[in-house]
């Protein structure tokens, strides 16, 4: 199969685009054909060697942890699903190696969701990451719901589009930050939008004169010392983009594989209640070309790998 490859850690020279053996399936694991995979800033970050002390990385690696295909074939141990089901997952394995940027993958049951109907195959592969980073920060963590504020960092990202959406979904009342060419595309999502810089704790307090229920952070720096203005509690404050979080009492984030968490993602699809915004899209053999568009930090939405 053709698969996008590394052999060392580096810049967009590094990324292969090459022949790899067909990966095995495992007793409960699954073979997915892939249709899409979600670009991810964590992707260009294992490509630079910047989670080197945190991930055990093995090389050649495939990189990538977002899919979104169709199952050829099950291990033995597999009833969840059988050849031709169509699946997203988030295929994040104990170790960085067997990956998604390619056109076959082996995912373990525990990482897979049936794909909504509502999304295509482009929006379904950009589902995976940023939508349970947004679900499990806003949801799980934070406890989200009705009569709640809450302030969302980069609300017109990959995961901040997806959060404003969950939130509202849930039923609280969403205040994103973004640059004013992003507001009108905020307020369609269901955010009173606010731009983020200078004088952002007055201009939410514009908005919410108490303060805020609760923070996502998708920035980090500056933006937590204004979270922690708008905030009683330092605990409803959680971040996917600072560790400096914690020792603030807050949550640091990061997103764990959840089959149960993908299928309440699906779900609100098909209600029609989440839609992925797709920025772009990139053949495979592109990757490289997607990963510097994802590292400028400025696009609405979500960037995707398409896979013929």
């Amino acid at each position: 199969m053709k698969a996008m490859v590394i052999r060392e850690y580096g810049g967009p020279e590094v990324v292969e685009h090459t022949e790899v053996p067909d990966p095995r399936v495992g007793p409960d694991s699954v073979l997915v054909r892939v249709r899409a995979v979600g670009v991810n800033p964590v992707d260009r970050k294992i490509r630079e060697g910047l989670l080197d002390g945190i991930l055990d990385v093995r090389f050649p690696l495939i990189m990538g942890w977002d899919v979104a295909g169709v199952v050829q074939a099950v291990g033995g141990g597999v009833t969840e699903f059988r050849p031709g089901d169509e699946v997203v997952g988030y295929v994040r394995k104990d170790t960085v190696e067997h990956g998604t940027y390619a056109e076959l993958v082996s995912a373990p049951v525990r990482t897979l969701a049936r794909k909504p109907a509502a999304l295509d195959w482009a929006q379904a592969g950009g589902l995976p990451l940023a939508g349970l980073t947004a679900y499990q920060a806003l949801v799980r963590t934070l406890r989200v719901g009705p009569g709640r504020t809450v302030l969302v960092h980069a609300a017109a990202g990959g995961v901040g589009s997806l959060a404003v959406q969950i939130a509202t979904a849930y039923g609280a009342r969403v205040i994103g930050t973004a640059s004013e060419r992003n507001h009108a595309y905020l307020r369609g999502l269901g955010a009173e939008p606010v731009a983020h810089g200078d004088g952002l704790v007055d201009r939410v307090r514009a908005l919410a004169p108490d303060g805020v229920d609760a923070v996502l952070d998708l920035v980090g720096g500056d933006a937590l010392d204004a979270s922690a203005q708008l905030v009683r509690d330092p605990a409803a404050v959680a971040s996917a983009a600072d560790y400096g979080v914690a020792a603030r009492g807050g949550h640091y984030v990061w997103a764990r594989p959840d089959a149960a968490d993908l299928t309440e993602l699906a779900r609100l699809a098909d209600e029609g209640r989440l839609r992925v915004p797709v920025a772009s899209t990139f053949p495979l053999a592109q990757a490289a070309s997607a990963q510097a568009l994802n590292a400028e930090g400025r696009t609405r939405g979500k960037i995707v790998l398409l896979v013929d």
